[in-house]
């Protein structure tokens, strides 16, 4: 059960912001924004990455507009800099309360929980009330992989359940100038590059022994982002037994393993990403420069992996005391 039918009697009364995006649906899959405009409470909607209504893809600014469906101004929380990823005060000071609900899939780098945590201070700092609506994690949410970023250290094109699976750790390959596999039908579910030799990558990755993955070797030409317009050669993944799957050590094999192909060729990635451009992407996603640092050194995937334990052991009795639904 979601947590919409018992938000609704308590906005009574109430002007509600929003922040939403097309995850935001009922039980029977209407849109939260247009719910709450029948019922009158609705003032103003917060469009996080890619937007309200999804319309924005990957990096795109979303832009101050109006909801074409409700007519309700809709203000951005994804623009040009990291000022505008915190609800404005202007933009509050009318509300009675903000409501959240957003899916996340449970990796860090996925910006929705970001954009709740700038909210709730907003929120905290005008005195407003502040609503989580819960929302079941896809990939489980008690798995600990990776580690802990640095201080200091600061999307949907999420199709379908399996494409979640591989996000935590194909999500690495952004930080690359790999293709993630954006502008195809199964983007971090395949991967590649013009340089690379698909069955040699998908022999290397088979040989890491991953449980219940496959790996197919795979040729597709990406319809925008990068490698716009060319063959790429590569593996799409193919999860069969979800339980136990590593999806972080699967990115730094998918890394280790086609930069071993042609270390020349490889590249981290040093255009702006997230409104950062003074650190390369892969720090930004990996959490400090440790991983790429090793990763040019041709550290193993094991190597590379145990560079994390400490972090997630950490982490993980950390959390003990949050655990909801363990």
């Amino acid at each position: 059960m979601l947590g919409i039918p018992e938000l609704l009697d308590a906005l009574k009364g109430l002007r509600a912001g929003a922040i939403l995006n097309p995850t935001s649906v009922t039980e029977d899959l209407r849109h939260l924004a247009d719910v709450l405009h029948d019922r009158k409470v609705l003032a103003a909607l917060f469009g996080p990455e890619h937007g309200v209504r999804g319309d924005v893809q990957y990096l795109e600014k979303v832009a101050d507009a109006r909801d074409p469906r409700t007519g309700v101004p809709e203000y951005s929380l994804y623009g040009q800099d990291f000022a505008s990823l915190t609800p404005r005060d202007e933009h509050l000071r009318g509300l009675d309360a903000l409501i959240f609900d957003v899916q996340d899939v449970g990796s860090r780098y996925y910006t929705y929980l970001a954009t709740m945590g700038l909210a709730m201070r907003a929120a905290a700092k005008h005195k407003r009330r502040f609503l989580v609506l819960d929302r079941p994690n896809p990939i489980g949410g008690l798995a600990v992989e990776g580690g802990m970023i640095d201080p200091g250290m600061p999307s949907p094109n999420m199709p379908t359940p399996q494409t979640a699976l591989v996000y935590p750790g194909m999500c690495l390959l952004e930080g690359t100038n790999l293709s993630e596999g954006r502008g195809t039908t199964r983007p971090f579910e395949l991967f590649g590059a013009p340089w690379l030799d698909p069955q040699r990558l998908a022999d290397d990755l088979a040989r890491e022994r991953f449980e219940g993955v496959g790996f197919r070797p795979s040729s597709f030409t990406p319809t925008w982002d990068k490698h716009k317009g060319q063959r790429c050669h590569g593996v799409q993944i193919h999860v069969a037994y979800p339980r136990g799957l590593d999806a972080v050590r699967l990115g730094v094999a998918a890394i280790v393993h086609a930069r071993a192909q042609d270390p020349a060729k490889f590249r981290w990635r040093t255009e702006k990403y997230e409104f950062v451009e003074d650190k390369p992407a892969i720090d930004l996603l990996t959490g400090s420069a440790a991983f790429r640092t090793k990763a040019e050194e041709g550290t193993s995937v094991s190597q590379l992996c145990a560079l994390w334990e400490a972090d997630r052991a950490a982490f993980a009795r950390e959390r003990e005391r949050f655990l909801l639904y363990a």
